[in-house]
């Protein structure tokens, strides 16, 4: 159990039913009345991000998210299948869990896998990831306005802005939290 009074950033608890993190916290002593902990609270879960007051004797049960590293295998439909590197045991995850990072990860590549209570919620794929662009047009001689970009899709089936150098067959890294182009790996 955690009391409202020991909350710190990135702690994990459970609250009525759902488990959420902390964003921000802030311990208030007014002048006048009780002192409260006003804190900036995210559903671990859905990601909806809320703020809310608690006494500071309010207890609640620490919540424990396993985060296990697992392979991408393949995908059959709206399943996809992840591999767990020290049984090799398989388990299919449904597509609307994974989230918008994922168009980065390409079969056999490690990744995260989030549960609570051995429920999966959630995947992390690595920080930057290293892809060959399969389609681009060509940039031009003398086109070097500042931070000028062109569409280009990666061997995943992603698309991303790069800049005018880059060419079809060239293989970049990205970073795969914002979705954007680092440099040519």
């Amino acid at each position: 159990m955690i009391s409202a009074g020991d909350f710190r950033n990135g702690v994990t608890f459970d609250m009525d039913g759902q488990v959420v993190s902390i964003i921000e916290f802030q311990h208030v002593k007014p002048g006048k009345g009780a002192a409260f902990v006003r804190t900036k609270i995210r559903n671990v879960i859905t990601g909806a991000v809320t703020e809310r007051t608690f006494n500071p004797n309010d207890k609640y049960p620490v919540a424990y998210i396993e985060r296990k590293d697992m392979q991408y295998l393949y995908n059959d439909g709206d399943l996809y299948y992840f591999m767990d590197s020290e049984t090799f045991e398989q388990i299919p995850i449904n597509k609307s869990v994974l989230g918008d990072s994922f168009k980065f990860v390409k079969e056999n590549m490690d990744c995260k896998v989030l549960s609570y209570k051995g429920n999966v919620f959630g995947i992390e794929p690595p920080n930057f990831v290293e892809l060959q662009i399969t389609k681009t047009d060509p940039g031009f001689k003398g086109d070097t306005a500042t931070n000028a970009t062109k569409p280009a899709t990666l061997e995943t089936g992603a698309e991303i802005k790069v800049p005018l150098f880059i060419n079809e067959g060239e293989v970049i890294r990205i970073d795969t939290r914002t979705g954007e182009y680092m440099e040519r790996a």
